[in-house]
């Protein structure tokens, strides 16, 4: 492996001393034959970047008549023929376009430092890079690059040019203490020769190094062969040690990202496990919820029951109280009644023709009479009351077998449960044996006339 080649210059519409002018550099470009004598076989360029040769002309033209410069005082004025308006860079790979066409390893490596190159040089120049192309019909594999200062309204190529800028930076801060027109220049070049080197030294760390280049030919350095040699076979070893670090580095970035994804991937599936999980537990919460809602809803139902059939039970015992003292009553007026015709006999036999006795047996008719539709109505008001008694024995008995059942649906919330029984009991009250008395719904004997 040799060394890198890579060189830059800049020019103008007029031409140089050597009659170079953007003209020429892009007839020479496109291979036509006043300008490419220089070449055995010319051959069309290829392009690797950017538009072809003929759009780059069109585009630097167009520009360079529509540029401007602007004098300190007075009115913008048309660029100069010998402003330098283009910007060139070449870089030449070491091999032959023989070695290249021969060996398949060999393209591959110029491929990979044709991309390399192509890289830096937009990081150099940006968008004022328009154009990279290829020529193959010389001796090395190399390629030209075009660069066109369209974003200066002034179209300074040189303002591309490190080592231009540099001097210039320098004469124009001025001489320094102590310091002549001389030293001036002299710190000038120094400094115009310092940003060249930096520059190479750029290209060599971007390109160079990794592509296996060394940094300057043998004959710069007056090496012997046998230090080129060495030199070679380092920048060699480097270039191998720089793979097999991008090939480490291209695996540690791929185990990287398979194991981002495994984790992304356990991550997804802990959320959505998660998430499930969550919405059981809600659901499971929403029916426990709802299970305790019905259960209280049916302890108070029951309770309500069992309020009621104690009211019912009250009120059963206030009718049966009633209907004995009722009963009672009866039973005197029908005592009453039975010695009452003993006594009417008597009455009867001693005035049987008297008008008197004819109104004492309508008086003692109609008394009869009234106390029959007495005896009657306790009656009928006994049985009404030992029916209702008997109805709120039957709800008792209904609120019991509903408790019952409420507690057999209880027993998922046990200390609802508990709760629900415990309050039954407290409010259940003791259960009555309603006793009637021995004359309840007798009826009176009629009397005898």
């Amino acid at each position: 492996m040799g060394f890198q080649f890579v060189h830059l210059e800049s020019f103008s519409r007029k031409g140089d001393d050597k009659g170079r002018s953007t003209s020429f550099v892009f007839a020479e470009a496109r291979r036509d034959p006043a300008a490419s004598v220089h070449v055995a076989a010319p051959l069309p360029p290829v392009v690797v970047y950017g538009v072809d040769v003929a759009e780059v002309k069109a585009l630097h033209d167009a520009a360079a008549d529509a540029a401007r410069t602007v004098p300190k005082a007075g009115t913008p004025r048309k660029l100069r023929q010998d402003h330098k308006t283009l910007h060139t860079v070449i870089a030449s790979h070491p091999y032959t376009m023989e070695e290249v066409r021969a060996d398949a390893a060999k393209r591959t490596e110029v491929e990979v430092w044709e991309r390399r190159t192509v890289a830096w040089l937009r990081a150099q120049y940006g968008d004022d890079l328009k154009s990279v192309v290829r020529h193959e019909d010389e001796s090395h594999y190399h390629i030209h690059a075009y660069v066109v200062p369209t974003g200066d309204t002034e179209m300074r190529a040189l303002r591309h040019h490190p080592g231009v800028t540099a001097k210039r930076a320098a004469m124009a801060a001025g001489p320094e203490d102590g310091e002549d027109s001389k030293a001036l220049s002299k710190r000038g070049d120094a400094a115009y020769k310092n940003a060249m080197r930096a520059w190479q030294d750029s290209y060599h760390e971007t390109v160079g190094i990794p592509c296996g280049l060394a940094r300057l030919g043998p004959r710069r350095r007056n090496l012997p062969r046998d230090g080129w040699q060495r030199e070679k076979a380092q920048a060699k070893a480097l270039q191998a040690a720089l793979d097999r670090a991008a090939v480490v580095k291209s695996k540690i970035e791929t185990h990287i990202v398979a194991k981002k994804a495994e984790t992304e991937s356990m991550v997804s599936t802990a959320e959505t496990e998660t998430a499930t999980l969550r919405a059981e537990a809600d659901a499971a919460k929403a029916d426990a919820a709802r299970r305790l809602a019905e259960a209280k809803k049916a302890t108070d139902a029951a309770k309500a029951a069992h309020d009621k059939a104690v009211a019912e039970q009250r009120k059963a015992r206030g009718m049966m109280s009633r209907v004995r003292e009722e009963t009672a009553r009866v039973r005197a007026a029908s005592a009453r009644l039975q010695r009452l015709p003993s006594m009417l006999r008597t009455a009867f036999d001693g005035f049987r023709v008297s008008k008197v006795a004819e109104r004492v047996r309508a008086a003692v008719a109609v008394e009869m009479d009234r106390l029959r539709d007495q005896a009657s109505s306790a009656e009928r008001r006994a049985d009404a009351a030992d029916n209702r008694a008997r109805a709120a024995e039957s709800d008792r008995q209904k609120a019991e077998d509903r408790a019952r059942t409420l507690d057999g649906a209880l027993t998922e919330t046990a200390a609802q449960r508990d709760a629900a029984r415990r309050e039954v009991q407290r409010l259940r009250p003791p259960e009555p044996e309603p006793a009637l008395g021995a004359g309840f719904g007798m009826r009176p004997t009629p009397g005898r006339r």
